[in-house]
């Protein structure tokens, strides 16, 4: 009795295990028929030029444009001619006068580094005098850094220490000096733009 029984339950245990070895070995035969899971699709950057002393000046123009330009568009036309008049202020240019600076000596550097004829002269160099208008100045910016960038675009490795005709008076100045000048001249008035905004109750675009 116990003989049979031993024998049935080792039946039952061995037919068991086969039922569950068909049923692995089906599962495999399933999974290896199956396509191999596609890659992920790689998204391919965007080849970046390459680095170039103009590139270098190029983007850091553009900076000083995003911030300087969206500034003066800011100050709202009846008040683009406000000076402030409250302590040590007297004889200071208004906001108007901010803006048509910085795009005069612009285009005044652009000139030199072009190797174009200057602008005509100006008074205290604020630009032509027929620039009237807040739609004017803004434009008259805007050009003067169309020639900012046509002009940082001629600097190369080889030719950034060649001595070019002084844009300020006589002499000359390196290429160099001429396209660090842009940065420098145009953030201290953006400076000072900054504050005539805030005085008239402005947030800066950039502070925003």
């Amino acid at each position: 009795m116990k003989k049979s029984i031993y024998t049935f339950a080792n039946t039952i245990f061995l037919k068991t295990v086969c039922v569950f070895a068909i049923a692995f070995a089906a599962g495999l035969s399933a999974f290896a028929q199956q396509p191999a899971p596609s890659a992920p699709v790689s998204q391919e950057k965007t080849a970046e030029p390459p680095l170039t002393l103009a590139l270098v000046f190029e983007r850091q123009h553009s900076n000083l444009e995003r911030e300087i330009v969206p500034a003066a568009e800011a100050m709202p036309e009846e008040k683009f001619n406000f000076a402030p008049t409250q302590g040590e202020f007297k004889g200071v240019r208004t906001f108007a006068q901010q803006v048509t600076h910085v795009a005069y000596v612009n285009h005044l550097l652009a000139a030199a580094l072009l190797g174009q004829p200057a602008p005509a002269e100006t008074e205290k160099e604020y630009g032509p005098a027929d620039i009237k208008t807040k739609a004017a100045a803004v434009q008259y910016l805007k050009d003067s850094f169309a020639a900012a960038h046509q002009a940082v675009a001629s600097a190369t490795a080889a030719n950034l220490l060649e001595m070019l005709r002084n844009p300020f008076g006589k002499g000359t100045m390196s290429r160099l000096a001429q396209c660090v000048i842009f940065l420098s001249h145009g953030m201290d008035h953006y400076g000072q733009m900054v504050e005539y905004l805030r005085m008239n109750g402005i947030i800066p675009p950039a502070s925003r």
